[in-house]
Order: C-alpha cells, then sequence, then structure tokens
C-alpha cells in the first residue's frame, strides 16, 4: 500500500529564488509538483523528501530563470486489489458506507457490509442487521478487503471497492469470542 520510490527530474529556479538555500527551493517547488499527484503505476504521491544531488543550473536563451536536474525520494499510496485495509468510516449513505484508508475513501456497498441483511437506519444513522444485531456507523474502526481500484488522475476521481462480508472482516465485534486475542489465548496455555 506504502512505497517510497527515487525519482530523478528536472526543475525550474525562478530569478527571485537565486539568493536562497538551492535544496530548499528545490523541495518546495517539487513538493508543489508532485505531492497529490496520482501515478498509474506507482499511487497518490503523499510526500517528496531527500532532495539531494542537485546539478548546477542551465541557462536557455530568454528564460530566466535556471533549469537543474535533482534526484529525491516519494512516499506512494497505491491500494492493491485483495488487501485486507483497517480503516474508519466517515459517511454513511443509503447504498453503502465510506470508509477512509489511508489518503482515501473506498465504498463498501450495502450489499457488502456483511454476509446478513442490513437496513438504513435514518434517525442513528447507521446499518443494522435484525437478525444478528450487526451495526456500523460513523467513526467505527472495520477491517475490509480491497475488491476493486480504479485510479484516476486526481485522488476525487478515484475509486475504490471494498467487501466486509468474508469472515474475520468488518468490525472487531463481529468475530467469534475466541478468535479477538489470539495471543493472549496462547500466553495462557503456557502458563
Amino acid at each position: 500500500m506504502y512505497e517510497i520510490y527515487t525519482i530523478k527530474d528536472m526543475f525550474k529556479l525562478p530569478p527571485d529564488a537565486f539568493d536562497k538555500d538551492l535544496e530548499v527551493v528545490a523541495a518546495q517547488i517539487l513538493q508543489r509538483k508532485y505531492e497529490g499527484y496520482i501515478d498509474r503505476e506507482m499511487g497518490a504521491i503523499l510526500a517528496i523528501f531527500n532532495v539531494r544531488n542537485v546539478s548546477d543550473g542551465m541557462i536557455y536563451p530568454g528564460d530566466p530563470a535556471t533549469h537543474h536536474e535533482a534526484e529525491f525520494d516519494v512516499l506512494t499510496f497505491m491500494p492493491k486489489v485483495d488487501e485486507v485495509v483497517r480503516g474508519e468510516v466517515t459517511e454513511l449513505a443509503e447504498f453503502g458506507a465510506f470508509v477512509r484508508i489511508g489518503m482515501m475513501d473506498g465504498l463498501v456497498h450495502v450489499s457488502q457490509i456483511a454476509p446478513d441483511f442490513l437496513s438504513f437506519d435514518k434517525k442513528v444513522p447507521a446499518f443494522v442487521s435484525r437478525k444478528t444485531g450487526r451495526n456500523v456507523k460513523k467513526g467505527d474502526v472495520v477491517y475490509a478487503k480491497i475488491s476493486t481500484v480504479s485510479m484516476k488522475t486526481s485522488i476525487k476521481d478515484s475509486k475504490i471497492a471494498l467487501t466486509m462480508k468474508q469472515e474475520g472482516l468488518g468490525k472487531l465485534e463481529w468475530l467469534p469470542s475466541g478468535s479477538r486475542q489470539p495471543q493472549k489465548a496462547a500466553q495462557r496455555k503456557e502458563k
């Protein structure tokens, strides 16, 4: 989901920044250019750091800026299909729940929230199962599996579909009582 890549790119240094620290200005320019950008291979670029190997500037006729090459690292976020993620429910709608994973929200369609039938209670608001008593409301922490990913050129246009229907997904209290804390059970056996 999170990766670090090294990139080499050119940047333009405007004349009003000639008297400033080159690496600091390079980092600011590269941050404006890259942070928030989505690359289909790398994912969403969250941060630029470790700017290094800034070259001497080149001047092109008619352009008062100097052009420099620099190497830098980027932290990216790329959701992967079948990856299990932990997130917080940020919004509910009649058609499903939005879950914040990393810097993006994924949608759990109402049919994918739980293996039993859930109805949307507008008063609470929450999704509630009359059969099992399971419910999902805003602020709940849930575990979900990524079903599909459609990365576009912006975060708001990108789509992530999630499911919580399988055993072991959903809210922690949905797990059978013996499987919530396997480490403590193992410690008790040793004593």
